[in-house]
């Protein structure tokens, strides 16, 4: 049991008692699981396409030990620090995005990765958490009196991300950080009319997608229209879900690992489904609703607005992948390979999410035996 005294001034201690550790647990919880889950659903996965059959296990285990330590680094930061991350890390992402259409192989008609030896980095997975909090630091300036088009240079920030994101082009992401960098526009005080009119613009990009991006309009149609195309993977998906009913068949006893080519990634879900049933679903979802609650229940008497922004866009890119991801495996939303936040495999996701929600907790971090300080640009920041 660790113990740490009040009066212990050291960064541990003080972290201990200002860390949210509920949020701390149920993350925990959810790195639990996707491990459990990996064991169950990747080693028919990786016998098949010629592997070891704990590769997936093994290679996951350590992600996720990695994102565990990264949770907790990163949770010690202080305010100031993780808005300094972000502002650094946001053009480092944008160069090596740049660099995936020049030097990134091409997969499934995408060129999305950047192959480094025994791993593959996927840069757009980190420039979300970087993006989002960049955003929140640039859209405060307006509470903090200071004299910039805030809004506008979000904009355009927001605009470049866009266009780097549909080069490559990944639609999905561009839609998650459309409705995140929307919600925290709405947040800064974006008026109503202008809301409005981002909406219809986005729903005039998604048309432009459907119209001039052939694999995006595959995905929309068959959506619509089963028959139209290859629904393969949702409808082994849905036939998952049926046998698993309320209570699963059994752990191991699953048969859509066996046929489904992601079942340990974007599809891990559906294996949840058949082989725990709709109960262990419905529970996994509660340790999801869990971190999203626990995360907005801190932003209600929130005073700082930088803290305010970039918690809530982290908290609800989080909310959101879960919900896409879920979505896609219930045949209520089209076909996106978009991972399940620490469940199911995928490195950069996870590492990404990792340091996204060491941001939450660090922004959310409350102590008031803690004294504020001050960094060298005069804004007071947390510690």
């Amino acid at each position: 049991m660790i113990a740490f005294s009040r009066n212990d001034n050291s960064l541990v201690s003080r972290w201990w008692w200002t860390v949210d550790r509920w949020m701390l647990v149920l993350i925990l919880a959810l790195t639990m699981v996707g491990i459990w889950l990996t064991l169950t659903a990747s080693p028919a996965v990786a016998e098949r396409i010629g592997l070891g059959p704990l590769h997936f296990v093994k290679k996951q285990t350590a992600f996720l030990t990695l994102g565990l330590a990264l949770v907790v680094g990163v949770s010690m930061m202080s305010t100031a620090t993780i808005r300094r991350i972000a502002v650094i890390g946001f053009p480092i992402s944008l160069i090596l995005m740049a660099l995936t259409l020049v030097i990134g192989p091409e997969i499934k008609g995408a060129t999305r990765w950047l192959p480094l030896g025994i791993f593959t980095l996927q840069p757009s997975e980190f420039l979300k958490p970087f993006f989002f909090v960049t955003t929140a630091w640039i859209l405060s300036a307006h509470f903090r009196g200071e004299d910039i088009p805030a809004k506008r240079v979000a904009t355009a920030l927001y605009l470049v991300v866009v266009g780097f994101l549909i080069l490559q082009p990944d639609f999905g992401q561009t839609v998650l950080v459309t409705a995140v960098w929307l919600s925290q526009m709405a947040l800064a005080g974006l008026p109503l009319m202008w809301l409005t009119l981002a909406g219809i613009v986005a729903i005039m990009g998604l048309g432009l997608g459907y119209a001039f991006l052939p694999h995006v309009a595959s995905r929309i149609d068959r959506f619509i229209n089963p028959a139209s195309g290859d629904t393969f993977q949702i409808d082994k998906a849905i036939q998952a879900f049926e046998a698993g009913g309320m209570l699963g068949k059994g752990p191991g006893e699953g048969a859509v690992k066996l046929t489904l080519p992601d079942a340990h990634a974007d599809y891990i879900f559906a294996v949840i489904g058949e082989e725990f049933g709709a109960i262990a679903c419905i529970m996994l979802l509660m340790l999801f609703a869990g971190v999203v609650l626990r995360g907005l229940s801190h932003l209600i008497e929130e005073d700082n607005s930088f803290r305010l922004l970039a918690a809530a866009g982290l908290i609800i890119q989080f909310g959101l992948q879960t919900l896409i991801n879920i979505g896609v495996n219930l045949a209520v939303l089209p076909s996106k390979g978009m991972t399940l936040p620490f469940v199911s495999y995928g490195g950069s996701s996870m590492l990404a999410l990792a340091i996204g929600m060491g941001m939450v907790l660090a922004l959310t971090r409350r102590n008031r035996f803690i004294q504020q300080d001050i960094d060298p640009l005069g804004w007071k920041a947390a510690e």
